[in-house]
This record gives C-alpha cells, sequence and structure tokens, in this order.
C-alpha cells in the first residue's frame, strides 16, 4: 500500500483491504473515507467489510462513493463534515486515490 500525504491531516491510496486498516491504525488514521463505489471492479472488497474491520479496530469508516465525473455538491459537504469531525488523521481511498484526492480539494482545504 502506497500512501500519498497531502497534507499533516490528509492522506490518500489506492483500493486498500480489510487487512489493511490494522496497518492503517498503527500509523496514526483515525477515519477511512472510501470514495469508491461498491462492485465498480470484480474482487473489490466491499465497503461493508472495510466498515466492520475499521468499527472492530476503533476507527471511523465512511463511505463518499464517487462515480468518475460525477462529484456532486453534496458530496463535497459531507467530505467536509467528516474531516471537521475527524478526531485524527484521514485516510481517503478509492481506486488508485485521485477521486478521494479531488474530493478533499473540492473541500477548499488544500
Amino acid at each position: 500500500m502506497q500512501i500519498k500525504r497531502i497534507d499533516d491531516t490528509f492522506s490518500v491510496t489506492a483500493q486498500i483491504t480489510p487487512d489493511d486498516v490494522a496497518t492503517l491504525k498503527d500509523n496514526g488514521i483515525t477515519t477511512i473515507i472510501s470514495a469508491r463505489p461498491d462492485g465498480e471492479e470484480d474482487g473489490q472488497p466491499s465497503f461493508e467489510a472495510i466498515k466492520d474491520a475499521a468499527t472492530q479496530a476503533g476507527l471511523t469508516a465512511v463511505h463518499i462513493p464517487i462515480v468518475p465525473g460525477q462529484m456532486t455538491e453534496a458530496d463535497v459537504r459531507l467530505m467536509a463534515d467528516v474531516l471537521e469531525d475527524a478526531d485524527g488523521p484521514v485516510l481517503g481511498f478509492c481506486k488508485g486515490g485521485p477521486r478521494a484526492e479531488a474530493l478533499y480539494t473540492a473541500t477548499g482545504r488544500s
């Protein structure tokens, strides 16, 4: 897993698995945001599986699924709210990371 640090509070990466959650927690992540719709690709872990692993690890997980090119104002508002409520570093992910980064940028934080 290659993590790209955007700033002190937000990083992005490509698709994660439930097994990655413990490593993320060990690296200080407190909130995980999935910007990837379920079922986008065969073999992709479901958001619920990642959320279950996050919950068991004491992390918050939020699903803001973005179809490429179809980010909405509501998506951006939800992202801003999640970032505001986060109690530590946040990791966003999608297939490769760009949608999660674009969602973060749309909040005006970077």
